[in-house]
């Protein structure tokens, strides 16, 4: 003789059953982490060639702010070359510093007071 099956299990419950509010549950998909944002890979230059030295000495002396990311972005050099550059034009006495901190150095142009 077989087991007797149990009423309260086998019966159906009339009302359905309630969802648990704020839980997502067993068999939600996991979320997909995305790969982020590719930046574009710079090819700067690491030593000047002549052209590139050229447009530094002709053009850099004359811009109203020059700061080792601005000549970099420019010139398409690095930002080590362009803090050595402009540390050069500083000695030379083209440019003129106007603040130093140890993340950035701002220069402006030379401007020469002359006697009217």
């Amino acid at each position: 003789m077989p087991p007797k099956k149990d009423a309260k299990k086998a019966a159906p419950s009339k009302a359905p059953a309630k969802k648990k509010e704020g839980g997502s549950g067993g068999k939600a998909k996991k979320k997909k982490w995305s790969k982020g944002k590719v930046r574009d890979q710079l090819n700067n230059l690491v030593l000047f060639d002549k052209v590139t030295y050229d447009k530094l000495l002709k053009d850099i002396p004359y811009s109203k702010l020059i700061t080792p990311s601005v000549v970099s972005e420019r010139l398409k050099i690095t930002g080590s070359l362009a803090k050595k550059a402009l540390a050069e034009l500083h000695r030379k006495g083209t440019i003129r510093r106007v603040c130093k901190h140890h993340a950035q150095i701002v220069y402006t142009r030379k401007i020469n007071k002359s006697d009217d």
